[in-house]
Formats: C-alpha cells, sequence, structure tokens
C-alpha cells in the first residue's frame, strides 16, 4: 500500500487513535453489509449458534472462569509449561518495578515478532513442538532469555543498542528457520525490532531508550491507577514511528488504519478505518506486568475485540457471516483491499455483539468480564477449532498476504 497523508486536526487524530473511533467506523461498515452493499452477508439466525459455541468453548477451556486476559502471557506457558515461572525465579532479587520494566521488554518485543507464521514453521523446544503464536512466543521467549536484545548481548532486558544490531540471520537461527521450515514475514519481522530501536529514542515514553520504561512514564502520568485506554494512546504514540508507511497525518504515522471508499468523499477523514490490533493486544498484554507491581488499571472492558483472523475466521466458518463471491476465498488478499478491511470490521462489531451476549450468559458485567477475556477464553479458540475442523492445514478461511506486521 503507497503511503498516503491526510490533512487532520489534532482532534480527529485523537479519535483515530482511540477505541471509538475502532468501533465506529466498524458500525458503520456491518451496517451497509446488512444492507447489502459489502463483500460479505450477515446470517442473524447464525448468531445464537455462534454464542453458544463460544460459550461451550469458554466451560471447555475454563471450567471455573477464571480467565485471564487474551494476551502474550498465554503463550508463554504453550505446552502446559509455565516458562513464566522460570522468569519470576530469575527476577525474583529484583525490585518490583524493575521486574515490570524486564517483563514489559520481553512482552513489547515479543508482540511484534508475532504476525503469522505461516501454516509449514514450527519451533522445537525438547522434545515439544510449537507452531504459530505458540512457536512464536516460545521463540521469542528463548531469544529474549539468551540476551539477544540487549545492548551487552546477555542481560534479560531489551534497549536500542540491542535491538539495533539484531539481525536476519540471528531472528533466523532463534526461530530455527531453515528452507524445510520457513517462517512467513522475516524480514518484517526485523525491520520491526530495527524500527523499535529508533522509537524508543523518544524520551518521553521511554526512558533510557528501553521499551519497559512505558511504565514509569504511565506511573508519571496518571499515578497509581492507569486506564486501558491510556496505556493504548501510549504504545500508539510511543511505537507508531515503527510500523511501514502507510497513512499518515502530518507527522504522525496512523499505523493499522486503512480507507473504505463507502464511508466518504476519497481522502476525507471519513473513510478513515482503524484496528490497532496489534498495539491492542500489545495493551493486554502489557496490563499484567503493571499490575503485578501494585498498579491499578481500570476500564479494560473499553478496549476492542481484536481484528485478525480467529476471531474472524469463526464468524465465517460458523456461518455468522458468508462471501458475497464464494470464489474470493480462492486467492489470497492484501491488508488494504475492502474485503479485507470488511472483514476486519465486521469482526470488531460482531465481537462486541457475542461478548455482551456472552456476559449476559454468564451473568458478569463488562467490568468483570471484558472482551480481553471473551476472546481468550472462547472466540479465540473458537476460530482456531472450527478452522482446524473444516481444513486440514488449519489456515483462516481467507488468506491474507502478510508482511509480518499486520494479522
Amino acid at each position: 500500500m503507497p503511503n498516503k497523508s491526510f490533512t487532520l486536526s489534532d482532534s480527529e487524530v485523537d479519535f483515530i487513535l482511540s477505541p471509538e473511533a475502532i468501533r465506529d467506523r466498524a458500525a458503520k461498515i456491518f451496517e451497509f453489509t446488512k444492507a447489502g452493499k459489502g463483500k460479505f452477508v450477515f446470517h442473524p439466525e447464525k448468531f445464537e449458534p455462534t454464542v453458544n459455541y463460544v460459550l461451550d468453548v469458554i466451560r471447555q477451556n475454563y471450567p471455573g472462569l477464571d480467565i485471564p486476559f487474551h494476551s502474550r502471557w498465554g503463550h508463554f506457558r504453550a505446552g502446559k509449561i509455565d516458562r513464566v515461572k522460570d522468569l519470576d525465579a530469575k527476577l525474583a532479587d529484583l525490585d518490583v518495578m524493575e521486574r515490570a520494566r524486564t517483563k514489559l521488554d520481553l512482552v513489547i518485543t515479543s508482540v511484534l515478532l508475532d504476525a503469522g507464521a505461516g501454516a509449514a514453521w514450527s519451533y522445537q523446544e525438547g522434545k515439544n513442538s510449537f507452531n504459530r503464536s505458540e512457536g512464536l512466543g516460545v521463540a521469542s521467549y528463548h531469544m529474549f532469555l539468551a540476551g539477544e536484545f540487549s545492548c551487552d548481548g546477555k542481560s534479560l532486558k531489551a534497549d536500542a543498542s540491542g535491538l539495533s544490531r539484531v539481525s536476519g540471520t540471528a531472528l533466523e537461527k532463534a526461530f530455527q528457520v531453515t528452507e524445510k521450515n520457513p517462517l512467513l514475514g522475516v524480514r518484517g519481522r526485523l525491520q520491526l525490532l530495527n524500527n523499535l530501536a529508533q522509537a524508543v529514542g523518544n524520551k518521553t515514553i521511554f526512558k533510557d531508550g528501553r521499551p519497559g520504561n512505558i511504565v514509569d512514564y504511565l506511573v508519571g502520568k496518571h499515578g497509581n491507577s492507569i486506564p486501558a485506554k491510556a496505556i493504548l494512546r501510549a504504545v500508539l504514540d510511543g511505537l507508531g514511528p515503527i510500523w511501514p508507511g502507510r497513512i499518515t497525518a502530518g507527522m504522525a504515522n496512523l499505523g493499522d488504519v486503512w480507507t473504505h471508499p463507502q464511508l466518504g468523499p476519497e481522502g476525507s477523514f471519513a473513510t478513515l478505518v482503524p484496528f490497532h490490533k496489534l498495539s491492542q493486544w500489545m495493551t493486554y498484554s502489557l496490563i499484567e506486568p503493571i499490575v503485578e507491581a501494585g498498579i491499578n488499571v481500570t476500564g479494560v472492558e473499553g478496549l476492542t475485540g481484536l481484528a485478525e483472523y480467529r476471531n474472524g475466521g469463526l464468524l465465517l466458518d460458523g456461518g455468522l457471516l458468508t462471501l458475497q463471491e464464494p470464489s474470493m476465498a480462492l486467492q489470497a488478499w492484501h491488508p488494504e483491499t475492502e474485503l479485507v478491511v470488511e472483514w476486519r470490521a465486521l469482526t470488531v462489531a460482531l465481537l462486541d455483539q457475542i461478548g455482551a451476549a456472552v456476559q449476559k450468559s454468564l451473568g458478569k458485567t463488562p467490568q468483570e468480564f471484558p472482551l480481553a477475556k471473551v476472546l481468550e477464553g472462547g472466540t479465540w479458540w473458537a476460530g482456531r477449532y472450527l478452522a482446524q475442523d473444516k481444513r486440514k492445514s488449519g489456515n483462516p478461511p481467507i488468506m491474507i498476504e502478510s508482511d509480518g506486521t499486520v494479522f
């Protein structure tokens, strides 16, 4: 997608960098889809069966409903191996804030390495083999523990110097990439790490060129009670420069923001469709270490569901959505196409509805059972299970040509 520059006011930029904008534009795309003007057909009669399936998956995965947020930390426990416990033991002598910084260093770098891996790749840890997100999580965990993101090549931290010298060769070695074990988007992942090295030069948010120092910035600004939306905005402001140039407003790179021509005149503010998928997932992943440091995080329910292929795949494989032209599923699509923008927007809109129905069925409030728990307990896994049932590869129902920076 070529770089597009929009002329936006400060208030318009603030809006596009908010969960409210994600919901607003998703709702507009849902409305024209229901009117038969989009690439998809909505089947309301499939809504209740979809909700019931998600509830079944939640009860199967978490019968006691003790569900963590949908975040990177679950992948560090893949194969029922609690690597986080091992990390905690290594950090036991540090004060609570330094433990938080170290864990944030780990999770920020790991999330940036987690775009779709492809069906052919896996990571071998001893006798265990992990693929897709779990494999990427375990591989990045070991790369961090090996000190490869630190200036001295051995410390348990990430910093600008260490991140800037990560090479494609080092990344391929750490992720066990070979001709027979190919990983999609290696170049894109490497570029994100190298770009992160530049981004953490923002000393307002990342003191001393370290990603984990975002916690100090947040505490300095909000004290001991931090709104989840403030974490998201810090992620968007601090890490915005790392994304490949797509859409900019003045000097601001808007990141995971796209356009749709049915929403307004070409080049207008109305056409912008934000998702901030990776940034929201990173926000969910930052919450656990921040809370462990004794800091309260509020308003998590204000964040949206994640517009990615497992949640979106649930909607298609479950029959809640179908393609207007079924042949469209036979090719791969770039993220900027109307088809993918609509699929992602419909995912956000319908996750809100599914989440509300799940909360009602379980007798929970949005504060008690935010979307972060609905995703982790149910929709993400439901999407994966249906994909495995319907396709031997486990691939999503629509393939996206990813550069390693978009899910």
